[in-house]
């Protein structure tokens, strides 16, 4: 847990989720790379590698694609219940 996690985050701007998201990686130590609509990415490869998704962020965390902030924030819960914190 903690420095060996990856994440990366697909957000926007003015997206109080995103900036939730990221916050949480700082907090917990994951290293997390963060990829801006209109600027690392365009709605055409959202939808290529997100085909269902509806919101943001959408985030992969090592390697798998979890969803949104709800869902990182349930792994980071899990992984505080596992490690006794």
């Amino acid at each position: 847990m903690g420095k060996d996690d990856i994440v990366v985050i697909y957000g926007k701007e003015q997206c109080p989720y995103c900036d939730k998201a990221k916050a949480l990686c700082e907090q917990r130590g994951f290293t997390y790379t963060y990829k801006q609509l209109g600027v690392d990415f365009d709605r055409e490869e959202m939808l290529e590698e997100f085909p269902t998704a509806r919101t943001f962020p959408q985030i992969i965390f090592n390697g798998g694609k979890v969803g949104g902030y709800d869902a990182l924030e349930a792994i980071v819960a899990h992984q505080k219940e596992t490690a006794g914190e």
